[in-house]
């Protein structure tokens, strides 16, 4: 398309400087701040005062957890959901596709309050468990890591169901009917058949749904509440309430480091498998 690379590089230009001054720029400044001492020069005590509180610390832990179970049930759904649109005829193929792709065009803030009116004390939930004599009280599911969870997971997991239909569309058609044949059932079928062929969409879907859960603030604030603390409502609270702009830096780098470490360790995890796999076929032969 171009004659030389430097043509390609001088229409990139305009967009990598913008990018750079409204992103990149701002950014740096921000996460520099956590390496400041007060008196000049350089530290990482911001840090190890962030790690030293018992609070930041079960903060830290609680959104880690709750991201890595939100991608793991999200792949399990995402899988079986992604399979079962695949095997559709095209037509209902993409009226489905449509349907899970419809509540990411509705605000979160909206889909958010809508899990107030469910896991309510007088809502569905409770009054399913009350009718059916599971429990006596209302039951509290608002302002805990569980309400919190049910929101993460039905707010990112369209993302893992289209990463995984793209994926297994591109698998090649006779991989399953060829795997059965020769007398593998199920779960080695998913095992050594589908999940090496899509591992590119685990990796996609995996990294946006738990980098997703990272940066998510308004769900994690509204059913989680000012008690059940996650890293964005940590950063949002020292910004506004604090305004401790040092300890919002250090959240910030946090969660930066979070997204591209889970990121490398499913793309090593994958490839891990593949090398596994590849020994293993040739040990056998």
């Amino acid at each position: 398309m171009f004659q030389n690379r430097a043509e390609a590089l001088a229409l990139a230009l305009p967009a990598a400087l913008f990018a750079a001054a409204v992103f990149i720029a701002p950014v740096v400044i921000l996460l520099s701040d956590g390496f400041r001492a007060p008196g000049g020069g350089w530290t990482i005590s911001a840090y190890t005062e962030f790690f030293s509180s018992s609070l930041n610390q079960a903060v830290f832990l609680r959104t880690l957890k709750l991201g890595v179970l939100v991608t793991i049930v999200a792949a399990v759904i995402g899988y079986a959901a992604a399979f079962a649109i695949v095997s559709l005829e095209p037509g209902k193929k993409g009226k489905v596709t449509g349907l899970i792709v419809l509540p990411l065009m509705i605000s979160p803030v909206a889909r958010t309050y809508a899990w107030i009116v469910i896991l309510g004390r007088t809502g569905i939930v409770n009054q399913a468990f009350q009718a059916l004599g599971i429990s006596e009280a209302p039951l509290r599911i608002l302002f805990s890591e569980t309400a919190i969870f049910i929101g993460l997971l039905q707010l990112f997991l369209p993302l893992m169901i289209i990463s995984l239909i793209s994926a297994l569309e591109n698998m090649p058609k006779d991989a399953i009917p060829a795997a059965r044949v020769l007398g593998a059932n199920w779960f080695q079928v998913f095992w050594k058949v589908i999940l090496p062929l899509t591992k590119e969409g685990v990796v996609i879907g995996g990294t946006l749904v738990f980098t997703g859960c990272l940066t998510a603030y308004i769900t994690p604030a509204i059913l989680g509440g000012s008690k059940v603390l996650m890293l964005e409502t940590l950063l949002y609270q020292q910004v506004t309430v604090s305004n401790n702009f040092v300890a919002a830096s250090v959240i910030a780098l946090i969660l930066i480091v979070m997204s591209f470490a889970a990121n490398i360790l499913l793309k090593r995890v994958a490839t891990a498998r593949n090398k596994t796999m590849r020994n293993t076929k040739g040990t056998a032969q």
